[in-house]
């Protein structure tokens, strides 16, 4: 496990997301789908969170925007050349 509490797994079949703290405990499962296609087996974990939260967002619906607000989680899409927010 690593300090930051976030390990993943790539599998042939199947890649796994450990998210956990001393409060929570749980496995994300990401596995290869219609709309992964385009991305390495590698990639595929990073795409497929990319692509749902950015679906979900634009989703704008109050239950989901209100459940992220209270957990804390905010997405924003960025431009393809920039993997991380200068802000």
């Amino acid at each position: 496990m690593n300090d930051n509490g976030l390990t993943i797994n790539i599998g042939d079949d199947m890649s796994r997301i450990q998210v956990t703290c001393p409060h929570q405990s749980g496995l994300i499962y990401v596995v290869p789908a219609e709309r992964s296609w385009v991305c390495s087996r590698e990639q595929v974990p990073s795409h497929a969170l990319a692509g749902f939260f950015r679906e979900l967002t634009s989703m704008e619906n109050p239950g989901v925007q209100d459940l992220m607000q209270q957990w804390g989680i905010y997405y924003r899409q960025l431009p393809l050349e920039a993997s991380e927010d200068p802000n």
